[in-house]
């Protein structure tokens, strides 16, 4: 190698240095630990609603033919 060649690695290796700094000090860390309590929305159910389940005899109607 030449004195031009071990020159010019030292030029590159140094934006590479400094490129890899920067990704450590902003990819470096992890983000804080998320518990799975948190994660999760909790909503009390409701009584089901009893005409829902009713039988009409003309639903079929609406439901296949409208």
């Amino acid at each position: 190698m030449t004195d031009g060649q071990q020159t010019e690695e030292r030029e590159e290796a140094a934006p590479a240095a400094a490129e890899a700094a920067s990704r450590r000090a902003r990819f470096g860390t992890l983000p804080e630990r998320v518990r799975p309590e948190q994660t999760v929305e909790t909503k009390p159910a409701t009584a089901p609603d009893p005409a829902r389940d009713r039988y009409d005899v003309h639903e079929w109607l609406i439901r296949y033919c409208g």
